[in-house]
């Protein structure tokens, strides 16, 4: 067993403006106990990584002696965990303009300090995200206190615990969010935002879950209330947050009126569910909105990330008691817009960012998650769309894909293990 001393002095902080993105920094102040798994039980479960299969445990007692969980010894010898990982960083040096090809890989990254209600995951799969983009250019910084590694969410193996976890336990294999540090061979989490592999999900599609899933069931679903027989407008339809609105909206019995880019991308959206995929590129979007619903008639929900000029015309659109959401702003966040509309229909406008959101919040997400979406996952009747593959040393590829729209669904990142 593992002991470390942790001890910082730290408090939330504000969150002045959206675009500045303040973080807050979770407290550790306590004495830092993990519990470490046989190595070769997780050399024999990664061997197993590219076949997709997910685990149970196997490695723990659910019984405590001395407040401590007490383990399931099937290998007699325990060996420590490595002092050194692999993780892609920004080389600000080799690219100051923080292009894609700004990101390179290091070998001689110290692992991640666990906190009390954190684990430490050997990392399988890393999803890629825009917000990861953000951060490479500086415009997203890390939460203080976190990694400033990129990556928002991983699949993998729990190989240690903090002294306060009661949901996780070692040797378990989870998807996560997370405040940072994907990009690595390790990786930490607050347990409460782990979540077991749904059945079914190899762990190359479960690294596409988190990120993409908490922000939609959060905005859509826990925000704006999205039900049966409403109608949900998102942009960006081929995108991650977009294929997974598109199927989720789908499976709660709402119709669904997208965005895109393209009219391959609209067909995709189309064999996501979609009833009416729009190119945004030939087509005007009010006015297809308004011909497929009808005079007097609007959208209930609107999930929009792209702000600027969007905002007003979005409005033009929005059906009697509809509820606006706003998750990023990729044509700006200033805008004029005319407010009468809100008014006349009582229109609600909201908005959110997911990673600065306390440990406990995103632990409620996490719950309605397993609740309501895992037997969706489960079922089939919704799946991560994983378009593209990556190694860890590969992520500048990665990067370079999304900037330039070449992406339908999520990409990923095969992360190697420690040698």
């Amino acid at each position: 067993m593992l002991r470390a001393s942790a001890s910082a002095s730290s408090r939330p902080g504000m969150i002045a403006a959206v675009r500045a993105l303040c973080a807050q920094t979770l407290p550790h102040d306590s004495a830092l106990q993990v519990r470490h798994a046989s190595r070769s039980i997780l050399q024999d479960r990664a061997q197993s990584w590219n076949r997709g299969f997910s685990f149970s445990s196997g490695l723990e007692a659910a019984g405590r002696k001395n407040g401590r969980r007490a383990q399931q010894r099937h290998h007699s010898t325990f060996a420590s965990l490595p002092e050194r990982q692999k993780c892609v960083v920004v080389d600000s040096a080799k690219c100051p303009v923080l292009s894609a090809q700004s990101l390179v890989v290091v070998a001689d990254q110290v692992l991640p300090q666990v906190a009390d209600g954190d684990v430490l995951i050997e990392v399988a799969y890393a999803g890629v995200n825009a917000p990861d983009l953000m951060q490479r250019q500086g415009k997203y910084p890390a939460p203080k206190g976190h990694s400033s590694i990129l990556g928002l969410e991983v699949s993998g193996v729990v190989v240690a615990v903090g002294s306060k976890t009661s949901r996780v336990q070692v040797g378990d294999t989870v998807c996560a969010l997370t405040p940072g540090g994907g990009y690595a061979q390790y990786c930490t989490a607050p347990e409460g935002s782990c979540l077991p592999l749904p059945a079914g999900l190899s762990l190359r599609e479960a690294a596409a879950v988190p990120e993409t899933f908490f922000t939609v069931w959060r905005n859509v679903f826990m925000t704006a209330g999205l039900k049966a027989d409403e109608t949900l407008l998102v942009h960006g339809g081929a995108g991650g947050i977009g294929s997974t609105a598109i199927q989720l909206a789908k499976a709660v019995g709402a119709s669904v009126i997208t965005t895109a880019g393209s009219d391959e991308k609209c067909a995709f959206c189309r064999e996501l569910g979609a009833d009416l995929a729009i190119n945004y590129q030939t087509q005007d979007f009010v006015a297809e909105v308004k011909a497929k619903l009808g005079k007097g008639r609007g959208v209930d929900v609107l999930l929009d990330m792209v702000g600027g000029d969007y905002f007003q015309r979005n409005l033009q659109i929005m059906g009697t008691g509809g509820r606006h959401v706003s998750i990023a702003f990729r044509k700006g966040s200033s805008v004029t817009v005319d407010l009468l509309p809100l008014l006349l229909r009582r229109l609600t406008l909201s908005g959110s960012t997911l990673r600065h959101q306390s440990a406990a919040y995103k632990m409620e997400i996490a719950d309605q998650l397993k609740e309501h979406v895992w037997p969706m996952l489960a079922s089939g009747a919704v799946k991560p769309r994983v378009d593209r593959e990556y190694a860890l040393e590969e992520a500048g590829r990665a990067h370079a894909d999304l900037e330039q729209g070449r992406v339908k669904g999520k990409v990923v990142l095969a992360v190697p293990r420690v040698a």
